[in-house]
């Protein structure tokens, strides 16, 4: 089952956030004080980042947290998967693909997007499986020494 995250899944979404940030998944963590700046952000608005819990078998087994901007180049909204995690002993039983198809059917998007370690050949063949293509340039980014103080 795939449903939104809610207040009540704070102390969840703080652990499975931690277990991201410390895979292979990522190549760094990030400071714990942005689980709880994001967490609110979720509980704010959906304006920007949503998330969504995975549960098997009536527990939780992961997450994804998708944001969304305005493309000119794809001409419309799009969505990006930040983040997506499965407890390992759930994994390989589809639902990274259950999600993906939930998304393209529930969401509305010019573009959907996601990054990947280049490592990381599960992920990818599953991205791929599920219609995303490599895009042929590097990301750069600027990060705001503020960022935690807002």
């Amino acid at each position: 089952m795939i449903r939104r995250i809610t207040e009540n899944d704070r102390e969840l979404y703080y652990a499975y956030a931690d277990k991201f940030y410390n895979s292979d998944a990522v190549n760094a963590p990030v400071p714990k004080i942005n689980y709880e700046l994001t967490f609110n952000e979720f509980m704010r608005s959906d304006e920007y980042v949503w998330c969504y819990i995975f549960e098997c078998e009536g527990k939780p087994c992961g997450f994804a947290m998708l944001s969304k901007t305005f493309s000119q180049e794809a001409g419309g909204h799009s969505v990006t998967v930040e983040e997506i995690y499965i407890d390992e002993e759930y994994r390989n039983r589809g639902l990274g693909t259950q999600f993906f198809q939930y998304m393209k059917e529930n969401i509305k998007a010019a573009r959907f997007r996601i990054e990947v370690e280049p490592d990381n050949e599960k992920a990818k063949a599953l991205y791929e499986r599920m219609g995303f293509e490599v895009l042929p340039y590097v990301q750069m980014v600027i990060d705001s020494q503020n960022a935690i103080n807002r």
